[in-house]
């Protein structure tokens, strides 16, 4: 059995089984699901498992965050699900404007990514090398090397045209000739007589041109595959959609597709020049959260395309030391903690952040204790200042972390923007570390309270209700984690209000980002989730309203949350609220007193023995 062969049948089991699978990408440290049915998917069980950071619904997908070994487990969930790597995607369900976008970019991206790096790192060490004299610019070593880092670049519409054709239920194939015609070297920057007038046009290390013409020939495939006979359609298909669509495309979309490359490029350049440490401070202290929301792949998408271009990209640029920030505070949270618990997530979360992996950094430590993933932007937005004040740029794509920062070396003064990147580094890592080690406690008072409970293991607590609403029992749920106990015994309520309220007195535990649910821990010592409808994770947020935050000290009655329950129930989402006694093993018994079949806030819900 391979290494990952376990974990990669519990994900395919936990995400609805293989045939809830409509397809399958995987980025630097995600699996992207693309799932004809989200609710079949177990959240809390995936987030669970070793070898899962966390899960996230975002840009029409549902992601597993993974970390660095995503490639394996990518291969082993492919090989368990019957998946081809090289298949076109299924027709995929119904999503938004923006999700088709999101979902869009990152299939044609994605698969290339690595690639881009690969290439960009060689272009790297190519400099350092010929900067430190171990041979010149004229030599054969530099003049190949430097080819194999340009060819991606070079002949980029190639390797996009190929993904966009996969993207979109296209012969692949027929996407990458149209590319390889962009790129013919004959016909690029030279003036041409087509249809009574003059095209000189430049498709060489270009983006846009070749995903608008692919775009285009796609609909011509299918036609042509309807009306033409089978006998003939597999060579004379391709033919008339090459002859209509790159002759189209060269003289028509590729010079618009230019122009408005031209003009996106030109305002990211604009803003960024009105102030580059305004704009370096506002995109470092966002990185995170766009990487939380799985919506950073934007920026990449730009940076290539000016890259390809041969025009140095800042933006991307900002979010480099982010990594160090973030790493330097894990760093001091782990030398400084007692919790045996956190300490061994601590480790492994600031090892691989010099890599550039920081998911277990922010999924593990840093969001389940907000002030400190707060603390974290701000550093963020330091170390993205500071890029900027140094006038550091994306010149090539690189890879993360450490092997990042080849990719911000200036061609012109390797040597100069390699001693700013190492300063960067520094200040970023020690920023992080110091706000840290001076901000970061242990929940010694928490740790102190839960102890107490030991003291009433034979007395008795009870839990008031949160809600008004009507009763209903766990295995009415129409979710397995909740349904089967697996997350803790408890009761759920269908809400008649939109309104929270505390059962008890105590301390908030844990408040989720998307305010859909919340933990809280009572003063006797019993641990609540109060989880408000099933799967509204992926409204992120919207038509919720949080009262109170992560470690506030609370009374019985307090307001906790408010939520627009029609608005959310009009989104297709069910408002079923489990309210589930998490720490069930401390207890003898768990008894859900009131029988009726609804039951008022503030009412005596669950008696704990």
């Amino acid at each position: 059995m391979g290494k990952y062969e376990s974990l990669a049948k519990d994900i395919i089991k936990n995400v609805g089984g293989k045939d809830n699978i409509i397809s399958l990408l995987h980025c630097v440290t995600r699996l992207r699901f693309n799932l004809k049915d989200e609710s079949l998917a177990n959240d809390e069980v995936l987030k669970d498992m070793d070898g899962v950071i966390t899960v996230m619904h975002s840009a029409g997908q549902y992601q597993v965050v993974i970390g660095n070994h995503v490639p394996q487990v990518y291969e082993e969930v492919c090989k368990a699900a019957n998946i081809s790597s090289t298949s076109p995607a299924l027709q995929g369900k119904k999503m938004t404007l923006k999700e088709k976008a999101l979902d869009l970019i990152t299939g044609i991206m994605m698969p290339s990514i690595a690639l881009l790096c690969a290439c960009g790192m060689l272009k790297g060490l190519n400099s350092i090398l010929s900067y430190l004299g171990l041979y010149s610019n004229t030599d054969g070593i530099y003049l190949l090397l430097n080819a194999i880092g340009d060819s991606i670049f070079y002949f980029l519409p190639i390797v996009i045209g190929y993904n966009t054709a996969k993207k979109i239920n296209m012969n692949p194939f027929l996407g990458l000739i149209i590319g390889a015609s962009l790129c013919y070297p004959t016909i690029n920057n030279v003036d041409m007589q087509l249809f009574g007038r003059v095209v000189n046009a430049n498709y060489t290390s270009t983006l846009l041109p070749v995903i608008l013409i692919v775009a285009i020939a796609k609909p011509l495939e299918t036609f042509f595959n309807r009306v033409i006979p089978d006998m003939v359609k597999t060579f004379i298909t391709p033919m008339l959609v090459l002859l209509i669509s790159v002759p189209l495309g060269f003289v028509v979309i590729g010079p618009f597709a230019n122009m408005l490359a031209q003009i996106v490029s030109d305002t990211v350049l604009y803003v960024y020049q009105l102030n580059p440490i305004l704009a370096g401070v506002f995109v470092g202290g966002l990185w995170q959260v766009l990487i939380i929301f799985g919506v950073h792949i934007v920026l990449v998408f730009l940076c290539v395309a000016n890259i390809a271009a041969g025009i140095p990209d800042p933006i991307l640029g900002f979010t480099t030391f982010v990594t160090f920030s973030t790493t330097g505070m894990v760093f001091a949270i782990w030398l400084k903690t007692k919790d045996k618990a956190l300490k061994q997530i601590a480790l492994p979360a600031w090892v691989s952040g010099f890599f550039g992996v920081t998911e277990p950094a922010i999924y593990g430590i840093l969001l389940p204790r907000i002030e400190q993933f707060i603390l974290s932007c701000i550093c963020g937005a330091i170390a993205g200042g500071m890029t900027a004040f140094f006038g550091l740029k994306y010149h090539i794509m690189a890879g993360m972390g450490i092997f990042e920062i080849p990719a911000l070396l200036d061609p012109e003064q390797p040597g100069a923007s390699l001693v700013k990147c190492l300063i960067v580094t520094a200040v970023s890592f020690v920023i992080g570390f110091v706000v840290a080690f001076i901000k970061f406690k242990d929940r010694e008072n928490i740790t102190t309270e839960i102890t107490k409970k030991d003291e009433d293991k034979n007395g008795k607590e009870v839990i008031a209700s949160p809600m008004t609403g009507t009763l209903k029992s766990l295995d009415q749920v129409k979710d397995a984690a909740f349904a089967n106990g697996a997350m803790g015994k408890g009761v759920a309520i269908e809400p008649n209000e939109g309104k929270v309220i505390s059962p008890f007195d105590g301390t908030v535990m844990a408040m989720f980002p998307t305010k859909h649910a919340i933990g809280l821990l009572s003063d006797k010592g019993c641990e609540v989730l109060i989880h408000i409808g099933m799967d509204t994770v992926q409204l992120e947020g919207k038509y919720f309203e949080t009262h109170v935050k992560q470690g506030d000290k609370i009374k019985k009655g307090d307001l906790l949350i408010t939520f627009d329950k029609e608005a959310i129930i009009k989104e297709g989402y069910s408002l079923d609220t489990p309210i589930l006694v998490t720490n069930t093993n401390d207890y003898l018994d768990i008894v859900v007193v009131n029988s009726n079949s609804s039951i008022n806030a503030g009412k005596d819900l669950i008696v704990l023995l």
